[in-house]
Parts: C-alpha cells; sequence; structure tokens
C-alpha cells in the first residue's frame, strides 16, 4: 500500500468525542527519525506506523510514537490502527485482528460495541511507595485522606492508578500544571450516573514539562481493569467515562471472559486517505 494518512476518533460516544488518532499505512521505507519527526509535527498524543508484520501470527505491525518518544504499548493506537487497517482493506488471518508491537502480539476483536483489545499483563504492580505516593499526591494536590487506595499498574506506559471515593472527587482534581519528571497518573473513582460505572482521568507529562491530561485512554483503562477485576472491585462488565474535563466524552467497555480482560470502545473515521509526500 502506499503510504497515506487517516485520522480516527477512538472511544467516541458520539462526534469528535473522543481520542483523536493519526495512523500512517506503508511506513515501512521510514526512519525512525522521520516517524518521530512526523508524530512531533501532528502533535496527537500518538501516532502509529503501521508495517508489514515480522511474526507469523501477526496481521501488521504497528510502532506508536508521542511526540518525544515511542511507545511499546498504547490503547487507543491499538484501536485505532486496527480499525484504519481494517478500513483499508486488510483481512485478518485467523478469528481475530493479531497486531504486532513492542510488548509483542496483542489480538484485537469486533464486538457489538466496535473494537476490544486484550489487555497486556501487567509488568509491575503493587502498592507505591511512600515516596511515590507522597509525589503523586503533591502532583495532584491532593492528600492522604482523600486516596481509597494507589497502586502501579504499569502495561507498557509506566501508569499509577489513584483511587478516589467518588466520581464527583475524580471531576474535582485540579492538578500542579507543571509535571515532576515523568509522570503517568491515573485517577478513578466509581460513579451513580445511569450508564456509567467509573469515572476516569489520566495524566502525562507533555512536551516542554507540562501536564497534560489525556482525552480517552486505552492503556491506563486496560491496567486499571487488571486491577478492578484482580482485587474484585469489579465483576462483570462494566463502562468507563473519561474526558469531560478536556471537552471529550469517551467511553470506554471493559469485559472479561476465559481469554482474558478486554477494552473496548467505538472508532470513527474523521479524515481518510491524504496522501504523504516526506
Amino acid at each position: 500500500m502506499a503510504m497515506r494518512l487517516d485520522l480516527v476518533d477512538v472511544f467516541v460516544n458520539g462526534a469528535l468525542s473522543g481520542n483523536p488518532l493519526a495512523v500512517v499505512h506503508g511506513a515501512d521505507g521510514m526512519t525512525d527519525a522521520t516517524m518521530q519527526s512526523l508524530a512531533r509535527w501532528i502533535g496527537f498524543s500518538e501516532t502509529t506506523f503501521l508495517l508489514t508484520p515480522t511474526h507469523p501470527e501477526a496481521d501488521y505491525r504497528v510502532r506508536i510514537f508521542t511526540p518525544t518518544l515511542e511507545l511499546p504499548f498504547a490503547g487507543h493506537p491499538t484501536l485505532g490502527s486496527a480499525y484504519a487497517w481494517r478500513a483499508a482493506g486488510g483481512v485478518a488471518k485467523g478469528a481475530q485482528i493479531m497486531q504486532e508491537c513492542g510488548v509483542g502480539l496483542v489480538p484485537v476483536r469486533v464486538t457489538d460495541d466496535g473494537l476490544a483489545f486484550r489487555a497486556p499483563p501487567l509488568r509491575r504492580s503493587g502498592p507505591l511507595s511512600k515516596a511515590e505516593l507522597a509525589a503523586a499526591l503533591a502532583q495532584l494536590r491532593l492528600s492522604p485522606e482523600d486516596v481509597i487506595e494507589a497502586v502501579h499498574v504499569e502495561n507498557g506506559p509506566p501508569w499509577q492508578l489513584i483511587r478516589l471515593r467518588s466520581a464527583q472527587a475524580v471531576l474535582a482534581v485540579s492538578p500542579v500544571i507543571a509535571a515532576d519528571g515523568v509522570v503517568d497518573l491515573g485517577v478513578i473513582g466509581p460513579s451513580d450516573e445511569p450508564g456509567v460505572d467509573w469515572e476516569v482521568r489520566a495524566f502525562f507529562t507533555a512536551p516542554g514539562g507540562i501536564l497534560a491530561e489525556d482525552p480517552v485512554t486505552g492503556s491506563f483503562n486496560a491496567g486499571a481493569a487488571l486491577h478492578l477485576y484482580e482485587s474484585g472491585l469489579a465483576t462483570g462488565d462494566y463502562v468507563a467515562a473519561q474526558g469531560r474535563m478536556t471537552g471529550a466524552d469517551g467511553r470506554v467497555y471493559v469485559s472479561r471472559d476465559d481469554d482474558g480482560v478486554w477494552i473496548g470502545g467505538q472508532v470513527r473515521a474523521v479524515g481518510v486517505g491524504a496522501g504523504l509526500a516526506l
């Protein structure tokens, strides 16, 4: 396939309500430096590049770049890349789409709610240390009394999960704008809104050392889901809302079966087939 660019919206709940993603098709001939430069120029939280797979079971290979670095895995880029690959005529070898990326093979399947990827295993779990918790609380401007628990849910990005008492408490968080080093903080709380079980916000260090809020975050929701199921805080399917404080209004559909935990959502095309001259 000739090199081209698609723009898609991931985890949508209406028009332009999710997390935008740029997907470059036919990227085999691009250098690492060109991929990084294009991701910086586009400026989305992530830009993905579709390549010929190297694993015999994979349908395609993807590389995921933020404006400043490459990630081994990320959630909304996984769903958005699978959507764009499929929309461009990709046909899976098996019953599920098989994505190859920095963490290995990630299955993606078609669901009633769009697409869903299987949450990769946590690379790190367990409670935050006293120093890590103190740093997280300072960054989020929270007191120890505000926090129910604070744990690692690292699955590529080094996410730290901070659980609060309610969705209202999550929406009220007003973090420090300047990021203290590399920050990947997710905040969750139970919701009593019809159709929503958990309210989610996720913060990361953007270029210039500024703390940015992600509209809808598949990787954090994946890590959070593994923790919620493991700890018994979730049992059946649930829905997470994210992005309201950024102007988005995403929905993440989470389920568990014998094959694992699945993170799903709807994806919509915004712009398709722009040619690239690089």
